[in-house]
């Protein structure tokens, strides 16, 4: 039919799997309410989320007390399905909850709750859905904890917000899969139903596909049309560069960091000899300590390396750099043996605490060395206390990056800076549904209704929540003057006031790992100038990545005034580092280059100075001018303009800086990333003079 822009095949997407609003400024009094702005805000919003669907039971998605009715914008509805039953399930908080099944089972076949252990209905039995939905909109839930840790108030970011579920992946193999069929009838249903931003952590690893050939894509730009904020997890395929995921840019990509709790467990050997990890242990376990090589071949913890001897009775001290083994290999191997738990051994960098099949303590290389060595010393098997786990809070520095979140560049689009920003991602404690064990192992007897969970998932939502109190302050404000908001406020400095550093690492962060940096709630309501963006403003990169001017009429929705701005001339071709983006990549500079930006005055104060401070990328001259920005009642908005010249040759590598525009007391912060790209113009030039 003439309508359809393109036909191509569903493909199936993965899942990327209390003290994190505290740690962001977002605190509660002595009272237990939340914060004024929690408070005065997000009632009239609603959150999509795309996920595993929800446990409706959970204290995080009962009403708020005095909520206010429905808001009569909302069109959507809740659907019968098994074991769930609308008008229990839902309530003023709980509006929506929708299940799309048809292209799980196209892919895969019919849902088979015996084997798949899933609901036919938006009940939620992977757990994903739930915490996430509870970590972006959740209600406040008091005494949440995980067997006593990290006990305390629970809540989501806007928790006076309703929140929509839309059921969209589902457990196979205890794993989560979300069919892009699915995905793009859940993004029709919930422009329908009327949702102001939506949440979804899922997505597809590297190579990435034309933005044109991916549902996600597409249906977050038509949200970003309606204006919808659609904002992705950036991925968990880190440390390695350019591996992000959800690159579009027009929506919001997440990467995920820590918060200032953990959770030290003391390891003592004989009484005399103590080193501390990290662990969830609630119970003190007691045993003898043994190397893996008694039990495993070549001291390799893998299922496939046991020797078929019982470990019963021992605790058993594994490393990871014995035959590249993963924890969760260690643990199963561990279990197999019967072992009554598992010391691991890691590189420091990758330490976090995660819920185990079995009472596991991870310690860095240089932790297990010494336990290795001081274990050699007796002639018989020494006794080990594995104590339980403790809540520590403010005792180390953060945030630091996730080692696990993916970074950039961008493989598809490198002049858009991706991710765009970072967010608590590491330990999140959220609701979880009682049914399912807290390792979604069958083994797994234990019942919970709070968990801890890792992932750029776990980030998404932070900041999905914290776009329901933006949008909620300021309805008027498009997906992009909310990113804006988001990334010009952020932050890049951890609580010891020093540089934040990259997981994965013992070096600085760059825009590649935390985008413009961490997310500040606070400073994001009231950033002082945006850069915004209408949706007619990203034909160039349309036009850059393919598009015909027909099928760009074709998917941009009717609007007089901007009808004769959708046409864009194909003479001159302009880069995608000319889009009023926040931040400003270059990736290929060769020569001097100039760029425009403009900047829109949101601030109370509407006659402002505002002065530009800059920070020059390695090797890069950088003139900005005009240096100072003057707006007033008849001028909101003002441009500049950025000019880079390469001072070096240089081939292969990125520098960074940055641009700060300040009144005395907002500050608007830029990310300069330049990759100069001239070494191979100095060997043509010489060449040429042979």
């Amino acid at each position: 039919m003439e309508e359809v822009i393109s036909i191509f095949e569903s493909q199936v997407l993965k899942l990327h799997t209390t003290r994190s609003w505290d740690f962001m400024g977002l605190i509660l009094d002595n009272t237990g309410e939340v914060t004024p702005v929690q408070l005065a805000y997000g009632d009239d919003i609603v959150v999509g989320i795309f996920d595993t669907g929800v446990w409706p039971e959970s204290e995080s998605f009962q009403e708020e007390p005095s909520m206010s009715p429905i808001p009569s914008s909302w069109k959507g509805t809740c659907v019968r399905g098994e074991k769930f039953d609308p008008q229990k399930a839902c309530n003023r908080k709980l509006i929506g909850a929708r299940y799309y099944v048809k292209g799980f089972e196209e892919e895969y076949g019919p849902l088979n709750a015996s084997t798949n252990r899933e609901y036919r209905s938006a009940r939620d039995f992977l757990g994903h859905g739930t915490h996430t939905a509870s970590t972006a909109a959740g209600s406040i839930a008091k005494n949440a904890g995980f067997f006593g840790l990290g006990r305390g108030i629970a809540r989501g970011g806007a928790p006076r917000a309703r929140l929509a579920v839309y059921k969209i992946c589902w457990g196979k193999d205890s794993d989560g899969k979300c069919t892009e069929a699915d995905i793009l009838a859940a993004f029709d249903d919930a422009l329908h139903d009327g949702v102001d931003v939506i949440s979804a952590s899922f997505g597809e690893s590297p190579p990435l596909r034309p933005f044109f050939a991916s549902n996600a894509d597409i249906g977050s730009f038509n949200a970003m049309q309606h204006g919808v904020t659609v904002v992705f997890s950036g991925g968990n395929d880190g440390p390695e560069p350019s591996l992000v995921q959800n690159v579009a840019p027009w929506s919001i990509c997440v990467a995920a960091s820590s918060i200032d709790r953990t959770f030290p467990t003391e390891i003592v050997v004989n009484s005399d000899f103590s080193i501390v990890g990290e662990s969830f242990i609630s119970t003190e376990v007691k045993a003898k300590l043994v190397e893996a090589f008694t039990y495993f071949a070549d001291g390799i913890c893998k299922c496939e390396n046991w020797m078929g001897r019982k470990a019963t009775g021992r605790v058993v001290l594994c490393f990871s750099t014995m035959g590249s083994v993963k924890t969760e290999e260690a643990e199963a191997a561990a279990k197999k043996a019967n072992a009554s738990g598992l010391i691991f051994a890691e590189p420091m960098t990758e330490l976090i605490a995660e819920v185990d099949i079995i009472p596991t303590v991870r310690i860095d290389i240089a932790q297990g060395t010494q336990l290795r060595d001081y274990l050699a010393q007796f002639p018989r098997l020494p006794i080990v206390q594995l104590k339980p786990s403790k809540t520590s809070i403010g005792k180390v520095p953060a945030p630091t990056v996730a080692y696990f979140s993916s970074r950039g560049p961008s493989s598809i689009s490198p002049d858009i800076l991706k991710p765009d920003i970072t967010a608590p991602g590491i330990g999140v404690l959220a609701a979880w549904p009682p049914n399912t064990p807290p390792t979604l192992l069958p083994s797994d007897g234990r019942s919970v209704k709070w968990n801890f969970q890792s992932g750029t998932s776990m980030s998404c939502p932070h900041v999905s929540g914290v776009v329901a109190l933006i949008k909620s302050a300021h309805p008027n404000w498009s997906p992009a003057a909310i990113r804006s908001a988001l990334m010009t406020t952020a932050y890049t400095r951890d609580t010891s006031h020093d540089s934040i550093l990259a997981g994965g690492s013992m070096k600085v962060s760059d825009p590649f790992d935390i985008g413009a940096g961490h997310i500040n709630p606070m400073k994001a309501m009231d950033p002082g100038l945006i850069y915004d963006l209408k949706p007619t403003d990203y034909i160039v990169f349309l036009r850059n990545i393919g598009y015909t001017q027909d099928q760009i009429n074709k998917i941009f929705l009717p609007s007089p005034d901007e009808t004769e701005r959708t046409s864009c001339p194909q003479a001159h071709k302009i880069p995608n580092s000319f889009i009023n983006y926040p931040s400003i990549t270059v990736s290929n500079l060769q020569s001097t280059m100039t760029i425009k930006r403009t900047v829109k005055n949101v601030g109370q104060k509407k006659n402002a100075i505002y002065f530009a401070s800059v920070v020059k990328p390695g090797g890069v001259e950088v003139v900005v001018w005009p240096r100072v920005l003057v707006f007033s009642w008849f001028k909101e908005e003002v441009s500049y303009y950025v000019s880079l010249k390469p001072l070096k040759m240089s081939q292969g590598r990125f520098d960074f800086g940055q641009i700060v525009w300040s009144d005395g007391f907002h500050y608007v912060r830029s990310p300069l990333v330049v990759f100069v790209n001239n070494t191979h113009l100095d060997s043509v030039t010489h060449h040429s003079s042979i």
